[in-house]
């Protein structure tokens, strides 16, 4: 549904995107990342037909962004972190407005009005002004406008920006409902929704992209060590020294109390090392005990700055 083929965006003597390529499948919800300046929004706007790339080809839903823009503008929805709105029109007014552009025909544009409504939850601020909604109001009437044409393509950057906890969790849901459907590319500095929505990530750093793949098979590729967390009851001293004696350990962070005589750790161990099996022999010997014992995988944060970091030191 996205395709993407070695693509390049110059600005000046500013070269915003190199030559990047990618592909994203109906169903997919891809996480698109990257620290501010990578080349995320140069990107999504290439795609968007905001203006052409310098160089390459992109497709979206068959349509090449060339030949075909306006057809490519019919297949996408777009939701902009800072979004464009009329503050001097109601939520519904403005919908039935982008419906209008949009070509809706008189009969659907009804149905559609009060189902992008009630998925957005939007319905309460239907004939309030546009101006006097809360920031997160506003995100989500963007999000109904990016949705009343039932697009093929989602292309979102920072669709949950401004809400509440609540209001989050339901926009996460309804962009994972979309996703069953459609084509979600989804940009987002809040890397543990990319983890709770995306089934694989594109991160892209000065222009280029520097590793695509799921965000398990990134952890697997990037941890050279192992960590466990253990709560042992013992006493301190004895469980951290005992714990760094152990054969292949690289470091023990002691993490608190959990009681009077519990406390927690952090141990990371070289890869190969069965460290579950070499703590609970060492508790056992000293006649401690265990009370949790659980490996630690990398989080997104973590592999998305091992990359970021690991590509300005080459």
């Amino acid at each position: 549904m996205i395709e993407v083929d070695s693509l390049s965006k110059y600005f000046g003597s500013i070269q915003a995107v190199r030559d990047i390529s990618f592909k994203i499948d109906k169903g997919e919800i891809v996480g698109f990342l990257g620290p501010n300046g990578a080349g995320k929004t140069t990107t999504m706007r290439i795609l968007t037909c905001f203006f052409p790339p310098t160089s390459g080809k992109a497709r979206i839903a068959g349509y090449d962004i060339f030949k075909d823009p306006l057809e490519v503008r019919r297949k996408i929805g777009y939701f902009l972190e800072k979004a464009p709105l009329y503050p001097d029109m109601t939520v519904k007014s403005f919908l039935n407005f982008v419906a209008e552009v949009r070509g809706i025909g008189k009969s659907d544009k009804k149905q559609k009005i009060t189902k992008v409504m009630g998925d957005c939850g939007i319905e309460q601020v239907a004939s309030r002004l546009i101006g006097n909604l809360s920031k997160g109001y506003r995100q989500r009437v963007c999000l109904a406008q990016s949705l009343i044409h039932d697009p093929d393509v989602l292309i979102l950057d920072e669709p949950t920006i401004g809400l509440d906890p609540e209001h989050v969790v339901e926009v996460r849901e309804l962009i994972k409902d979309l996703g069953s459907e459609r084509t979600v590319l989804l940009s987002s500095h809040i890397l543990p929704e990319v983890s709770m929505i995306c089934q694989r990530v594109i991160i892209i750093d000065e222009g280029k992209i520097i590793a695509e793949d799921t965000p398990q098979n990134l952890m697997d590729k990037l941890q050279t060590f192992s960590r466990t967390f253990v709560q042992i009851e013992g006493p301190s001293d004895s469980v951290l020294k005992e714990l760094k004696k152990l054969s292949g350990i690289l470091q023990v962070e002691e993490k608190g109390a959990v009681s009077q005589k519990v406390f927690s750790y952090l141990v990371e161990a070289k890869k190969d090392v069965d460290i579950g099996k070499a703590i609970s022999s060492a508790v056992f010997k000293n006649n401690w005990g265990i009370l949790e014992i659980r490996p630690v995988t990398m989080t997104l944060e973590e592999i998305f700055l091992k990359l970021v970091t690991e590509e300005k030191e080459v």
